[in-house]
């Protein structure tokens, strides 16, 4: 495995690296993990502990993982071919294809009634959609007020019985916007948008588009919104394990659960199941500006509009308002500064990750990151959500010690 060591990791470092991440798992606070480290040209994988916490069959490189949240920056490489083919384009109106989205109201106050609205100065755009600033979005400051229990009851999350495509918009229309469009970034809730918007521009579904322009192409043959029957076997249960006691509690089963079956809604915001290899397919396109081999899947302008930071001001204000004040929420995660198309971008070095760094965290326990600078991929999938510290922990000192390995 070791290369030249030049281009890839030190002998010590991967140890250290295999070293901290047994010690979760021999300790039982993460039942099993697969990760992967690549650079320059040598790729090194772990497979630790077990699919389930009381045991039972090993965690292998082909373990299937929902990977929630690190779902954006892959359903978003869908919407960007539709930019390259020019069939959309950034400052286009979205009401041509999504009409629930015209004519929209805004609140007055975030925090107030839902009826006391004043009219959008604008319409949405598909920069708004694409850059996560339409003005709705799963806001951590906002908990409790009338258009978050709105948007919860409503099953526009999804978290819950997420309707199919149509019925979803619908609902999502009757709500007004939280912000002016183009004013806030807001996290989520437009990924899920951009799904319907990919669907309805292309004319094929979410899901077909996604797999046939970019999974495909990829060799991406594990990544998908659910797991067939004879692929089951591969596919741990998710714990969220319960934050007084600790105990693992089963968020979803792999066997007649969500992942077990095609969903109503496929969801770019947080659907799909994938591994470390689909990955680091994925991630190695983008630091290889779009092409994969000699296959061209992205265009290095769309690959470097996804990677660069975007975000205004007063933006990465709010953002890093959110990233900074709520660690007791997100143990410590999103704090890159910046924001590109459907992924962090780092901005400030907060700690071991240089600036540039590209990627997102899931939180079912999973992470994905490029590091254009030192050429370098992580991917580190565990089953153990983000309910307590732990899996947090584990990505972080993942990352962390990744970053000793290099060694030159």
């Amino acid at each position: 495995m070791m290369g030249n060591n030049n281009s890839g990791f030190s002998e010590t470092g991967l140890r250290r690296l295999r070293e901290v991440l047994a010690g979760y798992v021999e300790s039982g606070k993460i039942p099993g993990l697969v990760a992967l480290v690549s650079r320059g040209g040598q790729t090194h994988v772990e497979a630790l502990g077990t699919m389930r916490h009381e045991g039972g069959a090993p965690m292998r490189r082909d373990t299937l993982f929902r990977m929630a949240s690190t779902s954006k920056p892959v359903a978003m490489a869908a919407a960007m071919v539709l930019l390259d083919e020019c069939r959309l384009r950034m400052d286009d109106l979205v009401q041509e294809w999504l009409p629930e989205l015209a004519e929209r109201r805004v609140l007055r106050q975030v925090d107030g009634p839902l009826e006391d609205t004043v009219p959008a100065r604008r319409p949405i755009t598909v920069r708004d959609l694409l850059t996560s600033t339409f003005g709705l979005g799963m806001d951590l400051t906002a908990l409790g007020t009338p258009i978050m229990n709105a948007v919860f009851e409503r099953e526009l999350t999804g978290h819950g019985e997420t309707p199919e495509p149509d019925e979803w918009m619908r609902r999502l229309g009757e709500l007004p916007l939280m912000y002016q469009p183009g004013a806030q970034w807001q996290y989520h809730i437009s990924h899920d948008v951009l799904g319907v918007l990919v669907a309805r521009v292309s004319g094929q579904s979410f899901e077909t588009f996604l797999r046939e322009r970019v999974l495909e192409p990829l060799g991406m043959k594990d990544t998908s919104f659910h797991v067939p029957a004879d692929q089951i076997d591969r596919l741990p249960p998710s714990y969220a394990p319960d934050p007084q006691s600790g105990e693992f509690v089963v968020w979803d089963e792999s066997v007649g659960g969500r992942v077990s079956q095609a969903p109503a809604f496929a969801s770019g915001g947080g659907g799909l199941v994938s591994t470390v290899d689909d990955y680091h397919a994925y991630f190695q396109m983008l630091l290889n500006g779009g092409m994969h081999g000699s296959e061209r899947i992205l265009s290095r302008a769309a690959v470097e509009l996804m990677t660069t930071d975007r975000l205004t001001p007063e933006q990465a204000a709010a953002r890093n308002d959110l990233a900074r004040n709520s660690v007791q929420v997100s143990f410590g995660q999103g704090q890159q500064g910046g924001w590109g198309l459907g992924m962090a971008v780092r901005t400030y070095r907060g700690d071991y990750a240089p600036l540039g760094q590209f990627g997102w965290d899931g939180g079912t326990g999973t992470t994905a990151y490029a590091d254009p600078a030192n050429q370098l991929t992580g991917v580190l999938l565990t089953q153990v959500g983000l309910s307590v510290p732990d899996p947090a922990r584990l990505i972080h000192d993942f990352w962390t010690t990744l970053y000793q390995a290099i060694d030159n």
